[in-house]
Order: C-alpha cells, then structure tokens, then sequence
C-alpha cells in the first residue's frame, strides 16, 4: 500500500499547510474548498496564496506549489485518484459526516483520515459501511505544520493495520513527521495534556500573582520548554483555537479545560494572537507589548531576571528541574504547583490516551517541542519527590506511581501499564548518538569533539563546541578522526550531531578577534590556512566523507559541508556564507568553491559561454550574504548539489548519511584538482562598477565596497589578464583577502557587535 497521490478538503490553515508540505516532500496534492460567490474557486485560491505568502513559510520551495491541483467540494470526483485523503475542515461533527458520506463513493480505495484535535474518530465513523471504515483513522498534525515533528495516528478498533501502517511509514518517511498512534480519547495525547498544561498555568498565574511575562519566563528554555513557553505558544496557535479546541475538550471529558474570563474578552475583541496582530503580546513597531490582564491594558514587555534564576539556568536540564521549584516567593511557589498539577494528570491519564509511557514523552517533545517529555520529567525530579509534593497538594498517589519502582525509565525499558517494564521500542530507520555513546563505541574523545563508531565501518565526528563553531579543537579533532578512519581501515566518516537547532554557527569569531586585538596576525594566517587545508582535506579524502547538516549552517560549517563528498541535509536547512555580514569574506574555500562551482557548471556548455555570469552570482551569493530557508532552496541556490540528499525526517539524517557513506565506498575515488579560467581585470571592472551603483543608490557604505572589492578581486583570480588558474591559486587569493578585511578597523567592529548583540551592523 503505497501513497503517491494525496487530497486535502479545506484550504485553510491547517487543511493548506498539510498541503504545502505534501507538495515540498514532491506529493502531487489536490486541495479542495467550498465554492465561492462569483469565483468558485476563491476560496481555495485565497488558501493557497495565502500559504505562499506565510511566514514562517509553509512551503520549502514555493515552486512546488505547482504540485497542487485545486477544485472545490463540488468537485470530490477530482479525489477519485488518490492513495489518502485527509479532511480539514470546520471541528464540527455533522460537516464531517456529510463530507465522509460523499467521500465513501467519491474516493472508493483512498484513506480517509480526518485532521480534527479532539473528535473521537468513533463519532465521525457513524452511518460508514464496512470497507469505508477499515479505511479510516485520524491524522492529527499540529501546527505549524512545516516545523512541529508530531503526527497524531488514531486509528478505530476497525482501521486495516495495514492502513495504520502505510500511513505510519508515509508520515515519518515522507513527510519527516515523528508518529506516536494514540487512543480514541478526547484530545489524543499532546492536546489534553498541553492544553491542560496551559489551562492550569493561566489560572496559577492569577493565584500566585504573577504576570505574563513573569509565567512565560518560568514555563520556557529554563524547564525545558521552548523559547514560545505558554502565552506565546497560544499567539501561534491562536487564541481563538485554544477556545475551540479547550471548549470541545471540557464537553467531551466533562473536565474543565475552561479559558479565564479575560482570555474570551481577548477572543470577543478579536485579539487571537499572531494572526490578528495582537494576543497576550503585541508587536508596535520594534517593540513588543505584553497584555496585563487586570488593567485590560498592553504595557512593554518586562523582562524577568533574579539572581537565583541566573545561578540555575544554565545547569542540566535535570538540575534545573530539580531546582527550579525551589525559587523565592511566588515564582518557586507557581513552577512547583504547575510541574505537580501537570505531572499528576498525566499519571492519571497516560493509560486513557496512550498505549504506553513513551508515547506520552514523544507526543509532548514533538508536539510542543519539549526538551523531554512529562515521565522524563519526573524521573529527573525523582518519585519520592514526587509524592511528596502530590500529599502537600492533598493529592492522592496515582496507580501508576505506585507501580514505578524507582524510575519510569531504567536501562533500556520503561514501566508498562501492567507494572512490568518493557523494551523501549525501537526507531526504525533512526541513529540515536546518545545510546550509540552507552554502548561503547565512542573511538576519540574530547571536551570538543567525539568519534564514534556507527556500524559496518562507518565512523562519525561529532563537533562538541557550543553552537558548533569551528575553533583549534575541532579542527584538531577532526584530523584526528580523518587519520583515524584511513588507519583503521572505514568506509567511510559522517560528519553530524544532535544539536535540535544548529550545525555550526562557523568559525570562532571571539577567538579571532582576541588574535586581532593581541596582533598576533602570524597565527591568524597559519590558522586561516589550516582552515582551508581542512577544507580540502575533507575533498580529497580516499573515503566519502558525508556531511550531514542541518538548522543553522553558517560560514565555516557551511564550507566544510561544501567540501565534503556529499551532503546528506536535512529539510530544514538554513545554509550561507554570511561573512559579508560582518566584513568578511568566505576564507576556509567558500569564496573559491562557489567560485568553481558556478563558473564549471557554465563552462560545460562550451568556451563561448559568459563565464562571467558564474562570477556574478558567486559574488551576489557572498557579498548578500544569501541564506537558504530550506534544503530544497539551498539547492537552487547552489549550495547543493542535485547529487545530494535530504532527509525529511529530523530523525533519519544519520542514518540517511551513513547509509549514503556505504552507498558511496566500494568505487570512491575523491573529485581531482580542478582549473578554470579566471577573468581578471575584466571582471573586476564589472563587478566595481555593480558596486558603486550600490553605493550611489545609499544601498552600500563606504566599507561595503571595500568589502566587496575583495570578493570581486578573489573571484576573479587577481588583476591581470585573464586565465587558467588552480583551485590553491583562488584559494591563497582568498586567504590574502581575508585577512586584511580583519585588518580593517570597521571590520573588526562589526564582529565586536555581532559577538555583543547577535546582529550586524552597518557601518
């Protein structure tokens, strides 16, 4: 059973996103809406622009959108080809049994899935036949879409395990997405727990007297949560969903998930968060406005800082857990009461809506982006704390508490629902590094690096520097695992770690500028020369080496991954050589490669080809410091190649990378040195005058054609005629350059601000 063909009925914002990814994974979709007035199709047209116009965009590269084919709800024949449909239309249950009734006939051998947040699926089944039925479960994403990993399965006691199944591999293989099946309860998993969270927080908010701010500042990156916390989750979400799916919760559970009075005023007002402009934040200009809710007034956002907090937020996770309770005053009072209430209702409900622990942990880290999920959580606090807090809260000691014995997790298994603990069960197709290192196969070590062995011999370095920036030891580091996988005989080595955010963010700036300020410009040059010798060692390599990038992808670990014999990216991949940004060039080989790659991808249509407009677009790529919002994007912009690979799934990458190592090891042969024809005075001239049209038109300062002027000499292979030159030719160009953009005393503020604020500054 195999999806090559998928429907969606409702365009909206959900019903388009689910589209767009489809149609970025390479899925022709067709999309369907209600008919409009005078334009049938207006309403699906206004879906789908609306979706190549989001931000965060929902679409990878908007030239997929081409894969959509759209129609309207008159038209269910159009669906007739398709393997799944899936149905995205109002949470209300008699529009979704009509539309599943036309479905029954119009779509005869499709899945039907419905994507609805908390209608039992046995309620939208009523008056369906039997093969209909076997056909049939829920597909629950959340949103948005593109970036959250969770993909809700919840089948019926009659869904064809063969469609669970399909649905399963199509949803983590395809469309990257991490799937947890759930049980037919109101909610499923990540919605009645999360929602339940949020519901409690707002209330212990007003209890303890705290504030928006105060509670987001608690509730994020220092308990593990995302930087969105609580009120900013609910702006993306929307507060007018929060209402929806909270009402439609307390009706089907009989708990009361019920929004504070002030939240509907928000709602009634139309204040629904990002979407309207205006939630519990609003962005005014530059700044930002919090909502306080005992004034009804919005007033600057107030950052929260104390001393305790700052002595903790940089602890472990588990650490900061276990202390995070015991804060001063109010704010150690709220995150105590908050983390017992959750972690209560999740021990009386895991066995209602789950199958066992370790989907409840995945749903809540891949549905609203946890560091670790609620079981994980307590773990790390520990039970008997647990039941402490639970008697001084007059909270009873859930059966499933009673059960553990010491822990949830312990050495591989977790605490079953029968009180037996089991096998945590495997990831097909995934390459966990962290259980990788318990088994003892970690070959090098350091503070800064790790080697480790995958299997089938196939090694893999793992860059251990904050953010993943390139310094002295992970340079040292990484010709240590290159003459160790040539020793010891390998396949082959990926380069990747599990960072959930950045690849690297480049080259150690605030060692560089150090070297600037103690003048020790001998070991910058020798230091940017080993950069690029790095570089090239990683193609000329006698075994593929495999760069798995990822996230940020800046600079340095932007040219490495260019070197390397292939890239193996995933979806989500924000490429660039963004020295420009600070008053650099490109000088570990990134201003040659795209040099060498343009201009031979030119040439190969013959010698009377403009090699120039390779040149030009190398120079725009590094003088706009141009970024890919995607892998696929990265891949028009020439970062890679149609050679490589990108993995939808997060998860995957590793595995996908050593797989593509094993692929590539039996015949490899490293790519040989190449020439081409720089254009020297020519091609300056050109690109000179590009500039000072910028400069003329106030889109560049005086420094940004200094800057510019050194790319343009680089990449033109010097002043002189024009001619053959080799790739170390360019690349002690590039070395030369610079260096003495780092001499310049506008260059060095511009990375003394970077370093300061995390921003660039135009000087």
């Amino acid at each position: 059973m195999r999806i090559k063909r998928m429907g969606v009925v409702g365009s909206g914002t959900m019903g388009g996103a689910i589209a767009s990814l489809a149609a970025s994974a390479g899925v022709p979709v067709v999309m369907l809406d209600i008919p409009g007035q005078e334009d049938k199709l207006e309403f699906v047209k206004k879906g789908l622009d609306r979706h190549l116009r989001s931000r965060p965009a929902s679409f990878m590269d908007k030239g997929r959108a081409s894969l959509i084919e759209i129609g309207t709800t008159e038209q269910l024949e159009k669906l007739k080809d398709c393997d799944w449909v899936v149905e995205v239309i109002i949470e209300k249950v008699e529009p979704k049994q009509e539309l599943f009734a036309r479905l029954e006939t119009a779509a005869p051998r499709a899945i039907v899935s419905s994507n609805t947040s908390g209608i039992p699926m046995k309620t939208l089944l009523e008056g369906r036949g039997e093969a209909f039925r076997k056909r049939f479960l829920g597909t629950h994403f959340f949103a948005p879409v593109r970036y959250l990993h969770l993909l809700e399965l919840i089948p019926t006691p009659e869904t064809d395990p063969a469609v669970l199944e399909a649905m399963r591999k199509f949803g983590e293989r395809i469309l990257g997405k991490g799937t947890v099946i759930c049980k037919d309860s109101p909610g499923f998993i990540a919605n009645r727990l999360g929602v339940f969270g949020m519901s409690q927080a707002m209330r212990l908010m007003v209890s303890e007297g705290l504030s928006i701010d105060e509670v987001d500042a608690l509730t994020g990156p220092l308990v593990g949560r995302p930087k969105s916390a609580t009120f900013r989750t609910g702006d993306i979400s929307g507060l007018d969903v929060l209402k929806l799916v909270s009402t439609e919760l307390s009706h089907t559970t009989g708990e009361d998930f019920a929004m504070p009075d002030w939240v509907e005023n928000l709602i009634a007002q139309n204040k629904l968060g990002d979407k309207t402009g205006a939630g519990f934040y609003q962005k005014v200009g530059k700044d930002i406005l919090t909502y306080d809710y005992v004034t009804g007034e919005y007033r600057p956002q107030q950052k929260l800082r104390t001393d305790e907090i700052g002595a903790i937020k940089d602890l472990p996770l588990e650490e900061r857990l276990r202390r995070v309770g015991d804060l001063p005053g109010k704010y150690g009072s709220f995150v105590r009461k908050l983390f017992l209430t959750n972690a209560h209702y999740a021990l009386e409900k895991a066995q209602e809506i789950a199958h066992e622990i370790v989907s409840v942990d995945r749903a809540l880290e891949w549905g609203f982006a946890w560091e670790q999920g609620p079981f994980k959580n307590m773990d790390a606090v520990g039970l008997d704390n647990l039941r402490q807090g639970f008697a001084e809260l007059g909270l009873s000691e859930p059966e499933l508490l009673k059960k553990a014995q010491g822990s949830f997790y312990k050495n591989g298994t977790y605490l079953g629902f029968d009180g037996q603990y089991h096998p945590i069960p495997a990831e097909e197709g995934v390459i966990r590094l962290a259980k990788i290192k318990s088994t003892g196969k970690t070959l090098l070590e350091s503070k800064e690096y790790a080697l480790l062995d995958l299997g089938d011999g196939v090694a893999l370095f793992e860059n251990r520097a904050k953010m993943g920036t390139l310094g002295e030891g992970p340079l040292t580091g990484l010709h240590k695992a290159l003459d160790w996988v040539e020793a010891n005989g390998y396949e082959g080595l990926v380069i990747g770690h599990e960072d959930p955010r950045t690849f690297s963010a480049g080259a150690n700036l605030a060692l560089v500028i150090m070297a600037v300020q103690e003048g020790a410009w001998d070991d910058l040059e020798l230091a940017t020369r080993r950069f690029q010798q790095t570089a090239m060692r990683l193609r000329r390599s006698p075994f593929p080496v495999v760069s798995a990038p990822f996230g940020l992808t800046l600079g340095g670990g932007a040219e490495f991954s260019l070197h390397s014999s292939a890239i193996q990216a995933h979806a989500e991949l924000y490429m660039g050589l963004v020295e420009a940004g600070v008053g650099l060039l490109p000088g570990g080989g990134g201003t040659k490669e795209m040099l060498f790659r343009f201009t031979s991808e030119l040439a190969a249509y013959g010698p009377e080809v403009d090699l120039f407009e390779g040149v030009k677009r190398a120079f725009q790529m590094i003088m706009l410091a141009q970024t890919s919002t995607s892998a696929l994007e990265a891949r028009n912009m020439g970062f890679l190649r149609t050679s490589d690979g990108i993995s939808m799934n997060r998860d995957r990458l590793i595995a996908d990378a050593r797989r593509r190592v094993l692929f590539m090891a039996p015949d490899y042969v490293p790519e040989p040195p190449m020439k081409i024809r720089a254009l020297g005075a020519e091609g300056i001239g050109n690109l000179r005058y590009a500039l000072w049209q910028f400069q003329e038109a106030k889109q560049a300062s005086e420094h940004d054609v200094l800057v510019g002027n050194a790319v343009a000499y680089v990449l033109c292979g010097g002043d002189g005629p024009a001619r053959e030159v080799t790739e170390q030719d360019i690349l002690d160009l590039e070395r030369e350059g610079f260096l003495k953009l780092l001499g310049t005393k506008k260059t060095q503020e511009r990375i003394a601000h970077t370093l300061k604020t995390g921003k660039p500054l135009r000087n």
